[in-house]
């Protein structure tokens, strides 16, 4: 793939676009990233986009620029990386002056408040769709540890178990039980 100007446009613009509809927070990114960068582009793989997540998830910073710039980087270096990071911060930006601007118009809009409880219902139909998809793929592979992990942490996290916890307890899991021979 030759990294010419359509494909620096390419990036910024797809990239614009899940930014602009990341609404709910970080973990809305995974299916539009999937459906964007796995389903239609073919850049990155399914396993890919969740190792980005889980690496921009644990370093500071926001989640969907972390990911954006890694995205960025792995398809085109620095440059990349720049492009990535700009798309992501450009729609949050025009988005937070437009409502700073007319902020008590939109404040006691029921309207708005509204559409904003939907696009909510909607971020959560997108994360339990990933979820059950993630889950059906594990099935596939009859791995039983992963799904013993998903059903335990889902579970635990329900009971109130503290999420840095959870994410804690699963890294040691998959670095001691989960290795790949390949890479040790």
């Amino acid at each position: 793939m030759t990294r010419d100007r359509k494909f620096f446009w390419t990036l910024f613009k797809s990239t614009f676009i899940v930014s602009m509809f990341t609404v709910g927070g970080g973990y809305v990114i995974i299916p539009l990233l999937k459906a964007k960068y796995v389903d239609e582009y073919h850049w990155i793989t399914d396993e890919e986009t969740l190792n980005m997540v889980a690496i921009a998830q644990s370093t500071p910073g926001i989640m969907a620029v972390n990911t954006a710039i890694m995205l960025g980087y792995r398809m085109a270096g620095v440059a990349g990386a720049l492009v990535g990071m700009f798309a992501t911060v450009l729609p949050p930006l025009i988005i937070i002056t437009i409502v700073a601007t007319f902020y008590d118009l939109v404040a006691t809009n029921e309207s708005v408040r509204l559409v904003l409880k939907g696009m909510q219902c909607g971020a959560t139909a997108l994360l339990l769709n990933v979820a059950i998809d993630l889950l059906k793929k594990q099935f596939a592979k009859k791995l039983l540890l992963p799904i013993v992990i998903i059903v335990g942490t889902f579970v635990a996290n329900l009971l109130g178990v503290n999420i840095m916890l959870l994410v804690a307890i699963d890294g040691a899991i998959g670095f001691f039980l989960l290795r790949d021979k390949k890479y040790e």
